[in-house]
């Protein structure tokens, strides 16, 4: 099964050669990069669950630069990081609201009969596939720790 994400992209990457956008251009060679790197190690066709992954993992990162970024008081790269997350943002599904998450959490919690901090890797298996690029998983993680406490 291929990935329509990745499809989406690959169109995204032409349509940016034709406009002759350099600087999404180069946004979306580095993501299809990414997207193809794993493709190649792992010798497999990515689906759209695993190109989620790799696209959260990637904005994670942008985020991350841009805190610091923000912190040394780099306008240029400030702007080239904003500009990297809202381009990844635009292949991301719509993110979910805190009860929305919360919602997700106590269905889990309730499906697992999960009661103690040892059931969180099987909580959070059954709450990844649901939340994955649509929520900040450190968060879900948080929310899910002090439910079990």
């Amino acid at each position: 099964m291929t990935s329509e994400i990745k499809s989406r992209i690959e169109s995204s990457v032409k349509d940016a050669m034709r406009a002759r956008d350099t600087r999404r251009l180069g946004v979306l060679r580095l993501t299809m990069s990414e997207l193809k790197k794993v493709e190649i190690d792992e010798r497999i066709e990515l689906d759209d669950t695993r190109v989620l992954a790799i696209l959260d993992k990637m904005s994670k990162q942008r985020k991350d630069s841009l805190a610091q970024f923000q912190q040394a008081g780099r306008e240029d790269l400030v702007d080239q990081e904003s500009f990297e997350l809202d381009l990844l943002k635009e292949y991301m599904p719509e993110a979910l609201d805190d009860a929305a998450v919360l919602a997700i959490i106590d269905q889990a919690i309730a499906d697992s009969g999960a009661s103690s901090m040892k059931d969180m890797g099987q909580l959070m298996g059954l709450i990844r596939p649901q939340v994955q690029g649509r929520a900040d998983m450190g968060a879900v993680s948080a929310i899910v720790k002090e439910k079990l406490q």
